[in-house]
């Protein structure tokens, strides 16, 4: 049995030096996030170094209730805290009777890859991921290629928090070389890309910039590289090909260097974000439609997997029905489309984010940027005389916002939403419309996606990760109309005091 440990202890004291502080709000649905703070930074962490080895303790019991092998791969990102967290970590896993083998600063995937090149299997990640600097967490998982859900994490919480977590002997240390190495010739072995592609890989100064120039250029394209050097200040923006900042400056790269693509990689590679030749961002759905119709003739009668997030073309697409396809769409979250492929036995899962669950023939099935644009790099190979932009154009007509994240405290964002849910369910039923159009249908799985006569629709629900909603519109009609649609939520929000102030423009 281990010390409870506090919620809250005040910095620079006695307490925070020799106790254990973790916010319960940093557990989250499928991974955890705490702010741990930087120099410079007057905002109170809610992790401490004491609270991160409570946590390495708490998921080694838990590794033994699971009643797997106790071994476990652990990684860290490229931040200046991080390889402290990992020790720390790593010190609790031991003390729980945890073999711990060590990879080094590595990527989210090259951490699940050690999994399967190791033959070990559970994994804890020390990532923020695209959170800013102060941040750190831990991606976690027991069933390769699998990373928790929302019962593991419960459990985990329980076993921290109420101070649960069991020492035992056996735990120990190995420092283990030459995986990332082996991931870079697993990620390119066989790709030889035969179509003169130059191509711009945009890492935001991230862990990225270590591997993925040359896993492309392995793959044989010419690469631009920018902003590949690592530098835990993130000195431009934070790596995050979500983030409109990071997607204009690709776009100017990709323009200025008349490049084929341009391929953006977060803080910790997992996810990968497109800009096509002619300087238009590619939302990750609509790419995962284009690698599904690319992938449909090879494989007939395929699964995909998408998330709420996600386009609603995928359910009228032509060619997906001409070759028997069919589309599961289910929660938004990385665990949630990650196991939901595998439930499925899909080809593959997108998640609008710019997760890609690629399973096998293609991908192992874990979320892997450089999977993903190894897959993007593939089809325009196979569509030698097409350009990113001609495949984006053949895609079925809509506009889309940008996924926007007003902020909302871990507290309160859940409830926010389940009024905002029980609003939107009262209009349906009232009657009401939206940007001139009846509400036709309220799905409740992940928060409300209302859809409208004509095929538009709109949704907000709460992060799993961040103190944010989420809000994403998509219509088939015309960019204006996602205005129109916006101007609603907003003024829906604008009823909720604890929802931050809404600046985003369209």
């Amino acid at each position: 049995m281990t010390t409870k440990p506090h919620a809250s202890l005040q910095p620079n004291s006695w307490a925070f030096e020799t106790e254990a502080l973790i916010k319960p709000t940093g557990f989250r649905e499928y991974d955890a996030r705490w702010w741990f703070g930087h120099p410079g930074s007057d905002k109170a962490p809610d992790l401490n170094l004491y609270g991160v080895q409570t946590l390495g303790m708490g998921l080694g019991t838990l590794i033994h209730e699971l009643g797997v092998a106790p071994k476990i791969v652990v990684g860290h990102d490229y931040r200046s805290y991080s390889l402290s967290v990992k020790q720390a970590l790593e010190v609790g896993l031991m003390a729980a009777g945890i073999e711990v083998h060590d990879i080094g600063l590595a990527l989210s995937p090259v951490a699940y890859f050690a999994q399967f090149d190791l033959d070990i299997p559970c994994v804890a990640m020390v990532t923020a991921s695209h959170n800013s600097n102060g941040w750190t967490g831990v991606k976690m998982g027991a069933n390769r290629p699998l990373t928790f859900g929302p019962d593991e994490m419960s459990r985990l919480k329980e076993i921290v928090l109420g101070g649960d977590a069991k020492t035992r002997s056996g735990g120990g240390y190995v420092r283990q070389g030459g995986v990332a190495e082996r991931y870079l010739a697993d990620v390119a072995d066989g790709v030889a890309i035969k179509r003169p592609l130059k191509v711009v890989a945009a890492c935001g100064n991230g862990t990225a910039g270590a591997f993925a120039p040359q896993a492309l250029r392995a793959m044989g394209v010419e690469v631009v590289e920018m902003d590949c050097d690592l530098d835990h200040t993130f000195p431009r923006y934070n790596p995050n090909p979500e983030d409109m900042k990071m997607l204009h400056a690709m776009r100017d790269a990709v323009l200025e260097h008349g490049a084929d693509v341009g391929l953006g990689f977060d803080g910790d590679g997992d996810r990968c974000g497109v800009i096509d030749n002619e300087g238009e961002e590619i939302f990750a759905d609509k790419i995962g439609l284009m690698l599904a119709r690319d992938l449909a003739p090879l494989h007939p009668g395929s699964t995909f997997v998408v998330d709420v997030k996600s386009t609603g073309l995928f359910t009228i697409d032509p060619i997906l029905a001409e070759h028997g396809c069919k589309t599961d769409y289910y929660k938004t979250g990385h665990s949630y489309i990650k196991s939901r492929s595998k439930q499925l036995g899909a080809l593959a899962g997108f998640e609008k984010s710019g997760h890609f669950f690629l399973q096998p023939p293609i991908g192992r099935g874990y979320d892997d940027g450089l999977v993903a644009a190894r897959a993007v790099l593939q089809m325009l190979d196979r569509n030698p005389d097409r350009s990113m932009a001609d495949l984006r154009r053949a895609l079925p007509v809509s506009y889309g916002s940008p996924t926007m994240s007003p902020a909302c405290s871990d507290e309160e964002k859940y409830d926010v939403v389940e009024r905002i849910v029980d609003r939107f369910k009262a209009r349906k039923d009232a009657g009401d419309t939206v940007a001139g159009r009846p509400i036709v249908d309220v799905n409740t799985v992940n928060g409300v996606r209302f859809s409208l006569e004509g095929g538009a629709w709109g949704l907000v629900r709460a992060s799993s990760n961040t103190p944010n909603l989420v809000v994403v519109i998509e219509s088939p009609d015309s960019s204006d109309d996602v205005k129109a649609i916006f101007a609603d939520i907003r003024a829906e929000l604008a009823r909720h005091p604890e929802v931050g102030e809404f600046d985003q423009t369209l």
